[in-house]
């Protein structure tokens, strides 16, 4: 299973590929998209409806602004959507944010952060991992990395004001 980028414009990228980054890292595959809900309505919908039959498991949407890309996709698709808000100088991203959490019943739109690109990949990895024991592996190891990152600071730290 792939996890599908979709972003509302290529000014959206560089936050669009930490999470890429993050995806790959566990070894997923990924398929990187530029389709806008308001420009492009009707890619949008024929990209959410054939996402399951082209191997995609998890779509993130990201979006600034009004940031209807997820919502859009979550009305044609029974994929789990994550919504990526990105910071826009409208209202710092809040706007894009507020966009994506706010949707009516039935077309649910998880949401990170804005610029929350790293864990909207963890966070699809997750998805995909209740049917993979491989993926859930990965992800127990790539926590137990953190901790002990986590360890070695604190330890650092601590010694540099005893």
């Amino acid at each position: 299973m792939k996890v599908a980028f979709v972003m509302g414009s290529d000014s959206d990228l560089p936050v669009v590929e930490k999470g890429v980054k993050t995806v790959k890292d566990f070894g997923v595959e990924v398929e990187v998209r530029v389709i806008s809900a308001h420009r492009t309505p009707y890619a949008a919908e024929e990209f959410a409806r054939d996402a399951e039959k082209n191997g995609i498991g998890v779509i993130i949407a990201a979006a600034g602004k009004a940031a209807h890309l997820g919502g859009v996709i979550a009305a044609f698709t029974t994929l789990p959507v994550i919504g990526l808000p990105i910071k826009s100088s409208t209202m710092d991203g809040l706007d894009s944010l507020l966009s994506m959490v706010q949707m009516p019943p039935g077309i649910p739109v998880a949401t990170v952060a804005i610029d929350g690109a790293e864990n909207a990949g963890i966070l699809a990895v997750q998805m995909l991992a209740l049917s993979s024991p491989e993926l859930k592996e990965k992800l127990a190891l790539h926590k137990k990395n953190m901790a002990e990152k986590v360890a070695e600071k604190d330890a650092a730290v601590s010694a540099r004001f005893q």
